[in-house]
């Protein structure tokens, strides 16, 4: 078995996703209760139990909000970088100091044939990350609230077999929505999150012809639709000449309230 995994939440409401390669399990952020990270999972047939760790990408609550209490149940060790443990232990409780990894944004963890390697995002946090996972020539790429698609992200989550990647807002929603401008203001900005087109215009240098599904994560429940979305999306790819026949389309969607089914990366 290769690498397979499933977004358990996505979105301003909650963020978990389950990694498993063939020999380790990990959980990439817990922004969801203690009780609802459980229960999803149960749907996806795997408990807490299974896991052999959990990274964090940053530490705003919809990441973080579970991570103390299910890591202390389930004596976890927690990964992420000295910034992102600064900013997160008066959050998350009493973390065991053994159970408390260090690494370096840009390090690759080893986890037996699966590799993790964290990259620097650019989002108003500590020292926010994004996550690649590679096994047996295999890559799936994570990249959310990320402020704007830099070239350094690029170089990282390119050539992914499969990316799940921000499309948070519709700019003209966000706009005429109701959050005051301050926040508007944040949201748009470059350590904000990324626009339907953003991702849209990112994805016509980040596909190649080793990609096969992309899933638009993070979308904003006031200032999106996924339909909305994914129509943006596939709009800016066909206009860069770049079509697909709709059986064989790589969108792929991810929800705030119920997890996407089990994907194997290495699936056509």
């Amino acid at each position: 078995m290769g690498l397979r995994f499933t977004v358990l939440a996505s979105g301003s409401t909650g963020n978990a996703t389950i990694v498993q390669g063939s020999e380790k399990t990990v959980l990439v952020d817990a922004g969801l209760s203690m009780k609802k990270l459980e229960e999803v999972m149960r749907e996806q047939g795997i408990a807490g139990h299974h896991l052999d760790a959990l990274f964090v990408t940053h530490e705003h609550s919809d990441h973080i909000k579970g991570l103390g209490a299910f890591a202390r149940k389930y004596e976890l060790p927690i990964y992420a970088n000295e910034a992102t443990w600064g900013a997160l232990e008066r959050h998350v409780g009493n973390i065991a100091p053994e159970k408390r990894v260090y690494i370096e944004t840009g390090e690759t963890v080893d986890f037996g044939p699966m590799k993790v390697q964290s990259y620097p995002i650019s989002h108003d946090a500590a020292e926010p990350v994004g996550y690649t996972f590679e096994e047996h020539g295999e890559k799936l790429s994570l990249a959310t609230d990320l402020g704007y698609m830099s070239e350094k992200v690029k170089r990282h989550i390119i050539d992914s077999d499969v990316l799940v990647l921000e499309s948070n807002h519709d700019t003209e929603m966000l706009r005429m929505g109701r959050y005051p401008w301050n926040i508007k203001r944040r949201i748009l900005s470059d350590i904000g999150h990324l626009s339907n087109v953003a991702a849209g215009e990112a994805l016509c240098e980040l596909m190649t012809d080793r990609t096969k599904r992309v899933y638009l994560a993070h979308l904003s429940l006031d200032h999106n639709v996924m339909d909305l979305a994914k129509l943006t999306v596939n709009t800016i790819l066909e206009d860069h000449g770049i079509f697909y026949k709709k059986e064989e389309h790589p969108l792929r969607e991810t929800h705030h309230d119920r997890p996407t089914p089990w994907d194997e990366v290495r699936r056509k």
